[in-house]
């Protein structure tokens, strides 16, 4: 079912892909300062004590959270443990346009998997807005020039990136039917946080892997402190909070298309951050993209 959108939930999911943007970015520039597992580890236990003071009593013995412990041990899992992990490690090897790329079938995996899954139709609308969304990230990551797509290599980083893609299709289905998530009388952070308890401890269960595998690196710096309180903030809590009030506000297959304003946020940080100038082939990425969103949304 197709759901319209609002101006406050393409708000929302458009500022969870712009963090996520970021986050991409950071999570690049710090690749060589620590292993991805520690990284995502870091991550969400300083996004766990932040929402600590905020939604404590989700860890009350009575709370709900435990009626329901193996479905938000699910959502942990997928949407914190291996989600972030998978994306980290896969920009350890995968380029950035790579990485891209593959992240850009979203639209078209959360159709498939609320297909496949839970019986979701899927319109023809969807499909021609998912080309429209995909073409504007192609675009916008050749930089117009469709020879680039010629000179691309499949690496391992690649292969991490598609499982990563899957699996947050997967989880953005789940998020809209978490039991007992009605019973937090629509407390974001007691959601969230319920989330990221486990999310944390299969974090913590992955870096304890990678150190047993001797891959484990953390060179300390004030640098990298600042990147951890960033991606703590910004891409944890605030991005998914975001993302999971638009995906409750709209649809998961709607938020999805939202996934492939990523990359021409990427692009224009990267204009901003360097001083480059706007190209046309950024205003026709935005044209695609935004035109894939309004017609798979529209009715």
């Amino acid at each position: 079912m197709t759901v319209p959108l609002n101006l406050g939930t393409a708000a929302l999911l458009s500022g969870a892909a712009l963090l996520w943007a970021s986050n991409a970015i950071v999570g690049r520039l710090v690749h060589d300062m620590i292993s991805p597992f520690a990284l995502n580890f870091v991550r969400w236990l300083l996004a766990c004590l932040l929402l600590l003071p905020l939604a404590w009593r989700v860890l009350r013995s009575d709370s709900v959270l435990w009626q329901h412990w193996r479905a938000y041990a699910v959502l942990g899992l997928l949407g914190i443990g291996c989600y972030n992990s998978l994306l980290y490690l896969a920009l350890k090897t995968s380029s950035p346009l790579n990485a891209t790329l593959v992240g850009s079938s979203m639209p078209i995996w959360m159709l498939g998997m609320g297909r496949l899954f839970w019986g979701t139709p899927i319109s023809g609308r969807q499909i021609l807005g998912a080309l429209l969304s995909i073409a504007g990230v192609v675009l916008v990551l050749t930089r117009g020039d469709i020879q680039v797509l010629q000179g691309l290599q499949l690496v391992p980083g690649d292969l991490f990136m598609l499982l990563a893609t899957l699996i947050w299709s997967i989880y953005t289905w789940l998020l809209t039917r978490a039991p007992g998530a009605p019973e937090f009388k629509g407390d974001w952070s007691m959601f969230l946080l319920a989330q990221v308890v486990f999310g944390v401890l299969w974090s913590g269960l992955f870096t304890t892997g990678e150190w047993a595998l001797g891959m484990f690196t953390v060179q300390p710096s004030w640098p990298l402190a600042a990147a951890l309180a960033f991606i703590a903030i910004g891409p944890a809590v605030l991005a998914y909070r975001f993302w999971g009030a638009g995906v409750r506000r709209s649809s998961p297959t709607v938020a999805g298309f939202f996934a492939n304003l990523i990359p021409l946020f990427t692009a224009i940080l990267s204009v901003l951050v360097l001083g480059q100038v706007p190209q046309l082939y950024h205003a026709g990425a935005f044209v695609l993209i935004v035109g894939g969103i309004w017609v798979a949304s529209r009715r």
